[in-house]
């Protein structure tokens, strides 16, 4: 993906709201965390009402208006979106950092407490946010890729994704497909944003080959699915008449370090390796079980 025009330092959120200590009412009924360890994936969850979707849809719609002019207060806005948006699909990061109803989600338990249940851990943090359009009629797709191969400057691996519907999603106008298991697959290669569908096939084993089954993900506005960083996902061109937009927040458990120096998101201050990943930039959003030290996801 690709990072961008150079930038200067970005602002910190200020204030961040506090970590939710409780969220009982929000946990999964336990089927949901099994299918999420069988799978690498679970949905659909319900997460937000249809008007309140409708309204983070709206700030989706405004990012990508603004992003020529957001871009610089943001962690990414995807080159090719810019250059060619009538082919690339949009796509951004940070969003959190412009807009205070997104940055209000990243810290809704009733997103937080599922990603932590399906994650294994009672302490979760922030990593970053995502917004997806595709217009009606838009032939952009999103490759096959893992999420993880993106975040190797993270360590140990133990991420989550919750994405979120803003509109109805099917096979229709692009939504998700997910391989099932494949969240158990070697970490493959990197993929272009901009770049074939099925561009990391070459890189399969004849194992994973054979195991590669895709399973499409239909959403209605305002639900979510939940995956793992290493499960293969991707989605197709938008040929309905139907927009197909999506939030997505990624976190990470509590305890998660630098792998090496490096910044870990652009205009953020450089960390060396070792480094947690702490406030301002990657919050404390749950603390289900408060302690002195770190705690990291078991794999």
């Amino acid at each position: 993906m690709s990072s961008g025009p150079e930038q200067g330092p970005l602002t910190a959120p200020n204030p961040l709201p506090p970590a939710i200590m409780g969220g009982s009412r929000y946990e999964l009924d336990p089927e949901y965390p099994e299918i999420f360890a069988r799978d690498g994936f679970v949905g659909p969850i319900e997460v937000y009402s249809e008007d309140f979707a409708s309204r983070l849809a709206d700030c989706a719609d405004l990012l990508r208006a603004r992003a020529p002019e957001l871009e610089a207060r943001l962690y990414e806005v995807e080159a090719g979106s810019l250059a060619r948006p009538d082919e690339v699909v949009f796509h951004c990061l940070g969003g959190w950092l412009v807009d205070d109803l997104l940055r209000s989600v990243v810290f809704e338990p009733r997103v937080t407490v599922p990603a932590a249940q399906c994650l294994g851990v009672r302490r979760l943090r922030f990593w970053h946010d995502q917004i997806f359009t595709k217009p009606p009629r838009h032939p952009g797709l999103v490759p096959w890729h893992q999420d993880y191969s993106y975040w190797q400057r993270t360590t140990p691996e133990a991420h989550v994704t919750v994405h979120i519907a803003l509109d109805d999603a099917d096979e229709d106008n692009g939504c998700l497909h997910y391989v099932p298991g494949s969240h158990r697959w070697p970490l493959l290669e990197r993929t272009a944003f901009d770049g074939p569908m099925d561009a990391v096939l070459e890189h399969l084993s004849p194992e994973c080959l054979r195991a590669f089954h895709p399973r499409a993900m239909t959403l209605k506005r305002g639900q979510a699915v939940l995956h793992h960083g290493r499960t293969l996902h991707g989605s197709y061109a938008n040929r309905s008449d139907r927009p197909r937009r999506a939030l997505v927040l990624n976190y990470f458990a509590d305890g998660v370090r630098a792998a090496r120096d490096e910044s870990m998101l652009r205009g953020l201050p450089i960390l060396t390796a070792g480094s947690l990943l702490v406030e301002p930039w990657f919050p404390l959003v749950l603390d289900r079980e408060p302690r002195s030290g770190p705690e990291v996801a078991s794999r």
